[in-house]
């Protein structure tokens, strides 16, 4: 069964003009497979089993590692698929998925390759953008006197990083129903999405925080990002400045002038 990232970049990438042939080619999954991820409703990709088992890599991790160091050391026409080497595994016993495999296989390469090329405390994300290319996203709270009453409520902002477009709108809380909304009525004041969605490591999108840019996103956001077709990005830990433009317009407030619309 495909995880929700692996659907949602299905669907993102072939929406974009991407084929079915060099999808299969560069995710390593079969015809079938790729055609029923773009087929489906959304990117809650699954179907009912019987019985669901759930295996782990457990004492297969080692065998698995063995086949990973074979591929390193042998030239590129003898290294061995991903596919094979689930196969393989699956001979021995192993019960687990291939994307079991494919995360394991891709977090040992970054493991024993990354660091020397690249520390992944010194990623970030570009800031330069093409028209429609991002928005950036974020919250502030404010505070009001409402029938003699102090109040504090929350606001969202979203801004296009190309033309600089803000919108914001106010809430009660910082609930995911309320991410959503807000994002539904950004997208229909700016009448249409952009293809990347920049966001800090808020509680509502993402699960857990990995090293680099790699993270685990929350799954019904995941979910309504596939329906826009939109790729989330998530900025470095305490690295405000990639999304910049947003946290700017934050900190000047939900009332302060410029561009945009306050709902």
């Amino acid at each position: 069964m495909l995880v929700v990232e692996t659907v949602a970049k299905i669907r993102r990438e072939h929406g974009r003009g991407k084929s079915i042939k060099a999808l299969m080619r560069e995710m390593g999954l079969s015809r079938n497979t790729i055609r029923k991820a773009i087929r489906a409703e959304s990117a809650q990709f699954s179907y009912r089993r019987a019985a669901q088992p759930r295996p782990q890599l457990g004492g297969f991790a080692e065998r698995l590692e063995g086949f990973l160091e074979a591929n390193e050391r042998a030239g590129k026409r003898d290294r061995l698929r991903l596919s094979r080497i689930h196969d393989l595994l699956q001979r021995d016993g192993f019960g687990g998925s291939y994307d079991a495999v494919r995360r394991y296989a891709a977090r040992w390469k970054r493991e024993r390759r990354g660091g020397a090329l690249v520390d992944p405390g010194q990623l970030y994300i570009p800031l330069s953008f093409a028209p429609g290319e991002a928005y950036q996203f974020d919250w502030s709270h404010e505070d009001f006197e409402i029938a003699g009453k102090p109040m504090r409520v929350k606001v969202a902002y979203m801004r296009l990083c190309w033309s600089r477009m803000a919108f914001r709108r106010i809430y009660p809380r910082e609930t995911q129903e309320m991410v959503f909304d807000a994002h539904v009525q950004g997208f229909e004041f700016f009448g249409g999405v952009a293809l990347r969605g920049i966001y800090d490591n808020m509680k509502t999108a993402v699960t857990a925080v990995f090293a680099g840019k790699d993270r685990a996103f929350n799954r019904r956001f995941l979910v309504m990002m596939d329906h826009h077709r939109i790729e989330p990005v998530a900025c470095t830990p305490a690295a405000g400045w990639e999304k910049g433009q947003v946290e700017n317009q934050v900190l000047k407030g939900a009332f302060a002038g410029g561009g945009g619309i306050l709902r």
